[in-house]
């Protein structure tokens, strides 16, 4: 199995893995460093999905829209946000504007600090990861850089197994994705592995996984075929309640109302959500990226 070089704890993380998680989600990840602090005593875990929008867009430059990320991002206050397309500079951005009490684990789609990184931020306060690791979205996932489905773009997937401080150390996992752009058979293929994946690990874990899957819920064989396969569901029809009923990619006009979903949220059944909402924070009349953040506000059971 190709490895990439870590920046911090991966020796710690390593040893912390189970049999049934080397099975399976196996690869390699950055750690950053963590900080501590005090923890807000709700039971209640609040999720985020957000593609960033990388540097070479069409949209608002970077250096624009940071400004309005960064204060997203303070007034939401996700225990764990699963982000897209940003590369290791800008998810760095990212994590000091998020500020001392988060930490991130990822790696770059080249391996280690190159290319696009499903970053998964977390909460110190509130969560301790136990196990992490990237695989590929390929027939050879556990291969650096691999691309084997006819992708536009190198995919990964990151995940993180965790501790939640708050509830007697209960464990659950939390996997971040992004699908590909252009081609629907390489988002089929990576449907399937990703249930397998899933559906690897024992049925009493709890698992969410978080993405920019480039395909309408409910409009795209892809969508059921991941609910199928790892036996998930959709946080976002299965919520209590929910505000902000919006198509998730806006390319930075107004939100369609009722539009179209490229954005989850899914769970397994070990999974309650409470509610979930699509962010449509704006500063001036400009969006931090051309996607809405997603939220899900959820229990474990």
């Amino acid at each position: 199995m190709s490895k990439s070089r870590t920046v911090t704890r991966r020796a710690a993380l390593t040893g912390a893995l189970s049999a049934a998680l080397i099975a399976s989600f196996a690869s390699t990840t950055l750690v950053a460093p963590a900080a501590s602090g005090a923890e807000n005593q709700s039971p209640e875990l609040q999720i985020m999905t957000y593609n960033l929008e990388g540097h070479a867009t069409a949209g608002p430059s970077w250096a624009k829209r940071r400004p309005v990320e960064r204060a997203l991002l303070q007034q939401a206050q996700p225990h764990v946000v699963g982000t897209q397309e940003g590369d290791y500079k800008q998810v760095q951005q990212v994590a000091s504007d998020l500020g001392k009490n988060y930490a991130w684990i990822g790696t770059g789609a080249n391996g280690g600090r190159k290319g696009v990184i499903n970053a998964i931020f977390y909460d110190v306060r509130r969560l301790k990861p136990v196990a992490s690791n990237t695989f590929w979205l390929s027939s050879t996932p556990h291969k650096v850089g691999s691309n084997t489905w006819g992708a536009a773009h190198i995919r990964t997937a990151t995940w993180i197994r965790f501790k939640d401080k708050q509830d007697g150390g209960r464990e659950f996992i939390v996997l971040n994705t992004h699908l590909d752009n252009k081609s629907q058979n390489a988002r089929l293929k990576s449907a399937t592995l990703l249930g397998q994946k899933i559906l690897n690990n024992p049925p009493s874990m709890p698992i969410l996984v978080t993405g920019d899957f480039n395909c309408a819920a409910h409009k795209n064989e892809v969508y059921t075929r991941l609910l199928k396969r790892g036996k998930v569901v959709d946080t976002w029809d299965t919520a209590a309640t929910r505000n902000n009923e919006y198509g998730t990619f806006t390319g930075h006009r107004k939100p369609t109302p009722n539009g179209d979903r490229i954005d989850w949220i899914l769970s397994t059944s070990g999974v309650t959500t409470d509610r979930t909402e699509t962010n449509i924070f704006s500063k001036d009349g400009l969006f931090p990226s051309d996607h809405l953040p997603v939220q899900a506000w959820v229990q474990l059971r």
